[in-house]
């Protein structure tokens, strides 16, 4: 690697880390207080910011939206000609800028806290116009940007960055924000998908079944037209096991001769079939089928009535294997 290019990343990274240890420094109860201001917030928040900074809320409006706290973002140019009606009674803003003092910024300032709105100022600059009229302003401080002229935002949006994400962890904890809360809003793609229910990973699927006192033919039957493999076994509407393909090939090869009509589904059937609740994740489903070795889960409710079969293709036509 050319020398140069190698000192240009590696003083970059040194000044980003200095940068961002110095977060440490911030009073912690400056970010107790904004933090108790979001949560007790009776609108929604506002994120705004100007230039690089407005990317910044952009990305900080992205991570609250998909950890439980609503949010919109509004352009702070934007926000003077016309889009400040996102703005309303009772929300809380977060404010963004570096130098707390962008012409744009300040014009804005006085119309963000017009409507009982509470201001939280994100800025490196602790005499700015922004912080001194913030009623919780998170100030941070660092020597100088990445930028060899001292110029691009780089450093600073850093810290913006982080400031934002550890204000959207924050609040996730406070509300107790669980894994299956995060999947109700990534419904696509394979996040998502793993914290599906199992009822709406086999809505599509029948329900296989033959009645204790039937014979084997008609095990095969139900197994051959419901195609998923296996059909349980009702004793009195209760589960009694269930009869898989491969007990059916493992009896036929066991011996000649058979009598399909006169062998009981108790001869070959599995007692103690794996089952799982029809509102269990899809995640604790492809654990089960893993840590069991097989293809099928029983599916039931609350009260261990038999709901369906969830086939390991189920995971596998959702991407999750």
């Amino acid at each position: 690697m050319n020398q140069n290019i190698k000192d240009s990343v590696l003083n970059t990274l040194k000044i980003t880390n200095e940068a961002v240890n110095s977060l440490e420094k911030i009073n912690p109860q400056d970010f107790s207080k904004a933090i108790e201001a979001l949560l007790q917030c009776p609108g929604k928040i506002v994120v705004t910011g100007m230039g690089k900074s407005a990317i910044i809320a952009s990305k900080i409006v992205a991570t609250l939206n998909s950890t439980g706290s609503p949010a919109v973002y509004m352009h702070a140019a934007d926000a003077i000609h016309g889009d400040l009606g996102i703005l309303q009674k009772d929300d809380v803003v977060i404010c963004i800028s570096n130098s707390g003092n962008t012409p744009e910024i300040k014009t804005l300032i006085p119309h963000l806290i017009r409507e009982n709105n509470t201001l939280i100022g994100i800025s490196s600059n602790p005499n700015s116009a922004l912080v001194k009229a913030s009623h919780h302003p998170l100030v941070y401080h660092y020597d100088k940007e990445a930028c060899p002229h001292n110029l691009a935002p780089t450093t600073s949006t850093t810290l913006q960055l982080i400031i934002g994400d550890a204000v959207a962890i924050a609040l996730l904890e406070c509300k107790d924000f669980k894994e299956e809360d995060f999947a109700k809003f990534h419904p696509g793609g394979s996040l998502g998908k793993r914290y599906m229910s199992v009822e709406d990973l086999t809505k599509g699927n029948k329900c296989p079944s033959i009645a204790a006192d039937h014979n084997i033919r008609a095990a095969i039957i139900s197994i051959t037209e419901n195609l998923l493999g296996c059909t349980v076994v009702l004793e009195e509407e209760k589960i009694a096991g269930i009869i898989t393909d491969g007990d059916i090939r493992r009896m036929l090869s066991s011996e000649e001769g058979l009598d399909l009509n006169t062998i009981r589904p108790s001869e070959i059937m599995s007692s103690n079939p794996v089952t799982i609740l029809e509102d269990e994740m899809a995640s604790v489903a492809l654990q089960k089928i893993r840590e069991n070795e097989i293809s099928q889960l029983v599916v039931i409710d609350k009260d261990e009535n038999y709901k369906g079969i969830l086939h390991i293709h189920n995971l596998i036509n959702e991407g999750l294997i």
